[in-house]
């Protein structure tokens, strides 16, 4: 999909709210539509009239004019999408306003996203393929000497948004054909293209980093364990870094603590913590950002052998803490202990940010709306929950008190895989806290917002790529702070 700054398309958009007596062109019809109440103007409403002969327009609600928000633009555009498709639209021309005191940049890059929002599709396992005119070029009428922001956002939103698509391929590849090595070889493969050195790891070398938590996971399955390190040193002159350390479970049957067939039917989605830094660092790289930002993944499967891992066992782990295995299905804060230890004493990192399909308590606390967070430090908090917001993807933080921490403490051990029943997605992320090493650090529980069991807006059925766009503007922003 291309832009023009320029004025020109085959069908105009004309952009509408809800409480509108006019607009910027075909008043005629648009007074006709809202008199018959065929279109109101309502958020993200589309009435389009397509003609062989005459002009074309589509008309494109807003909703009420005071409550407009970015988002509001993101799921308009995308409906608008949606519906060219159908009408199998190739160009529009727009004119983008200014809307009131908000940020010209920013409106621009959410009609710009909410476009490319509809473009996404995973389909490469149909045998039959819908054929699909995606739009291709768009015209825009924009404020006068804006044209070099504009540009800019639209330009940084493309590759935003090629991170987060690559994100929800990753995710929704199936397990067969997305195993470590494989996810190992997608780091190198798309990640090196943009300049970023990855460096993989495989079981020999892990054992010799002593990483005993990540391997007792890994045990029971055939496929070889990769511990995935992506580096992108985007400011050589700074040596402040940011790591993110997302979960790799490519495959979670739940070990011997077995999961229900229903609760491993989308178990290829546990590395979608992977999938998001992974995604997040092509973004970060392909726009230049002048940030250092180290990725880390400690991908595995959980499987059931002769060999796996079994309740009652007590692992150690490259902190030197023990574990007493209570529940071989509490797997992924094993993998992470590891890798944050790695994170904050290896790279050294001055800020880390874990992202993880960690707990299905999360699920029952949040649903699928808001990502669960759990920090130790309110600055770094404070950061993530504004870009969570320019993102569009909430995060809700969780309460981290002391007294939590005697839930998982062991009595053979130094430590337990699980608290219990209850505040499960609270102990989870408080057992990740002991391997951080003091490093100031947010764990984000996306278990409801990566993997969705149908739409919700511009976010498909499947892998939904959150929260990528948080992580490349908490990086873009992070000196700003």
């Amino acid at each position: 999909m291309k832009y023009y700054l320029e004025k020109g398309g085959e069908v105009k958009v004309v952009l509408a709210f809800k409480d509108t007596a006019r607009v910027e062109s075909f008043n005629d019809l648009f007074g006709f539509l809202k008199e018959k109440e065929i279109f109101k103007g309502d958020s993200g409403e589309v009435y389009s009239h397509i003609s062989h002969e005459g002009a074309s327009v589509v008309f494109l609600g807003l909703g009420e004019e005071e409550k407009l928000q970015y988002e509001t633009l993101r799921r308009g555009f995308f409906s608008l999408g949606i519906e060219l498709q159908k009408k199998k639209v190739n160009s529009i021309g727009l004119t983008v306003p200014r809307f009131g005191d908000r940020c010209y940049g920013k409106t621009n890059k959410a009609i710009w996203e909410g476009l490319l929002q509809s473009q996404y599709d995973f389909d490469k396992f149909k045998s039959e393929k819908k054929l699909k005119v995606l739009l291709q070029d768009v015209y825009l009428d924009i404020v006068e000497g804006e044209a070099e922001k504009v540009e800019s956002v639209i330009e940084e939103t493309q590759l935003l948004m090629d991170g987060v698509f690559l994100a929800r391929d990753l995710v929704n590849e199936p397990a067969m054909n997305m195993y470590p090595e494989v996810l190992a070889k997608e780091a190198v493969d798309r990640l090196a293209p943009v300049g970023i050195d990855v460096k993989v790891l495989g079981r020999k070398e892990i054992q010799d980093l002593k990483m005993e938590a990540f391997l007792s996971v890994a045990r029971g399955s055939s496929k070889e364990p990769k511990f995935i390190v992506m580096t992108y040193k985007g400011n050589p002159d700074s040596q402040e870094k940011l790591a993110l350390v997302g979960k790799g479970l490519t495959y979670d049957s739940g070990g011997y603590s077995l999961k229900s067939a229903a609760g491993m039917a989308t178990m290829h989605s546990d590395m979608a913590g992977s999938a998001s830094v992974i995604g997040a660092m092509y973004s970060i790289a392909a726009n230049k950002l002048r940030k250092n930002v180290v990725a880390i993944v400690a991908a595995c499967e959980n499987m059931v052998s002769g060999d796996a891992y079994k309740t009652g066992d007590i692992i150690g782990s490259m902190s030197g803490k023990t574990i007493e295995v209570e529940n071989t299905d509490a797997e992924g804060r094993l993998t992470l202990a590891d890798a944050l230890w790695y994170a904050a004493t290896v790279e050294k990192a001055d800020k880390i940010v874990d992202l993880a399909t960690l707990t299905g308590a999360c699920v029952v606390a949040l649903g699928s709306i808001n990502t669960g967070a759990i920090a130790n430090d309110e600055e770094l908090m404070d950061a993530v929950n504004s870009a969570a917001k320019l993102a569009g993807e909430p995060v809700w933080q969780l309460p981290n008190n002391e007294e939590y921490k005697e839930l998982f403490k062991s009595h053979f051990a130094d430590l337990k895989n699980t608290g219990g029943r209850g505040a499960g997605a609270i102990t989870a992320g408080m057992f990740l806290q002991e391997f951080v090493n003091d490093t100031p650090w947010v764990h984000m529980d996306i278990a409801g917002t990566a993997f969705l069991d149908k739409e919700a807006g511009y976010l498909p059925k499947g892998a939904t790529g959150v929260p990528v766009k948080t992580l490349f503007y908490l990086a873009k922003d992070m000196d700003q702070r």
